[in-house]
């Protein structure tokens, strides 16, 4: 087998191997209509045969039992990632995660991947989104996929509870996340009424802090959030709880249902929210849109371009809480996507005069809520 050979991109990187012209040229039409967006910081290359030398940045594509059989074996262990396809699923592992997706696709699904992918989405996100992809839509006004019914499930997920999780408003309006008690009861009586309690280190006051807490949200007829701590949430009588999406294999989401807290879940990208989707949550947060130094996230910041698709896809489907590094001065751009509502933490616990702080958000929430009508 011949060392592959360098072919143009269709941005300066994207590439396939073995070369191929028409997949390449679909590839490039599909982009076209895509948008602008940030070119990939990895220039990663499409091989749907096995090169004779793997690089770094390669997602190996397999298609027979035979070559899959294959991908467990350390000869692969050089490819960022290998993607095993059959009739009705396509599995991805990526890292030390693997990625399964079910459902109908387009015969142009590979060019659409490339295409996602020079849009700067990371493989797991650029799969669901090439999966989601039809041919119909390079005629439509807007060729991004929006409409739910053509993504992919995700496969393997638990089941969700029989209870459903107690409903929320679709727009939570101003939601700060603050660190204590203390907070919680200061912007009561600046009247919030959504807030998350997010205790950052366990101590030994915890069950009294959350108890206060949900007490102090109760007397306000406030809705509060407990961050993590759903025994202590459903202990004390919380309005609801917020998880991540490393919790969904821990905690126990039957019982958080069948005790009426509502749920809110985290999610950063496609795959997160077909992920949070399938549990038919509360609510879903949709971040980093910007950078935020108040947690180790787990992807680059969204954007709002991003944050725009997000709000495309789900916001008929349930309520939107748009989350990271959001304060005053980009509060109106983000409530402009149609999010019904922003978090907010260093905006308020940061503030040089919070009183005034919590009054110039709400100010601008209510005037961006009463443009949309």
């Amino acid at each position: 087998m011949n060392r592959p050979i360098s072919l143009p991109t269709l941005a300066g990187q994207t590439t396939f191997w073995p070369p191929d012209n028409a997949l390449r040229a679909t590839a490039d039409r599909i982009r076209a209509r895509l948008g602008q967006w940030p070119s990939p910081s990895i220039p990663w290359r499409l091989c749907s045969a096995i090169p004779q030398s793997i690089e770094a940045h390669d997602l190996i594509i397999l298609y027979s039992t035979t070559d899959a059989a294959q991908a467990e074996s350390s000869y692969f262990a050089a490819a960022a990632g290998v993607l095993t396809v059959a009739d009705k699923t396509i599995s991805l592992q990526y890292g030390d995660k693997v990625y399964s997706l079910a459902g109908a696709r387009s015969d142009a699904w590979l060019a659409a991947f490339a295409a996602f992918l020079e849009c700067h989405f990371m493989p797991h996100d650029a799969l669901v989104l090439a999966h989601a992809w039809r041919t119909d839509n390079l005629a439509a006004n807007d060729a991004w996929p929006v409409d739910y019914e053509y993504f992919p499930r995700v496969v393997g997920l638990d089941q969700r509870p029989n209870t459903a999780f107690a409903t929320c408003p679709w727009q939570l309006g101003l939601y700060p996340v603050v660190p204590n008690a203390d907070w919680v009861e200061r912007l009561l009586e600046l009247g919030v009424k959504t807030l998350q309690l997010r205790v950052k280190t366990e101590h030994s006051m915890l069950q009294a802090e959350i108890k206060r807490a949900v007490q102090a949200a109760r007397l306000h007829n406030a809705q509060l959030f407990i961050n993590d701590h759903w025994q202590l949430a459903i202990e004390a009588g919380a309005y609801g709880v917020h998880l991540g999406q490393e919790d969904l294999s821990t905690a126990q989401l039957h019982t958080i249902a069948n005790a009426g807290l509502r749920l809110g879940l985290s999610t950063h990208g496609y795959y997160e929210m077909l992920v949070a989707n399938h549990f038919q949550p509360s609510y879903i947060a949709l971040g980093a849109v910007f950078a935020t130094t108040t947690k180790v996230m787990p992807t680059a910041p969204q954007g709002l371009s991003r944050l725009t698709r997000y709000v495309q896809l789900l916001k008929e489907k349930v309520p939107l809480v748009a989350i990271g590094g959001i304060d005053h001065a980009v509060l109106a751009n983000v409530l402009a996507t149609g999010v019904g509502s922003a978090a907010v933490v260093r905006a308020v616990t940061e503030a040089e005069d919070l009183r005034e702080a919590v009054a110039g958000l709400q100010q601008a929430f209510e005037q961006n809520v009463g443009l949309r009508g």
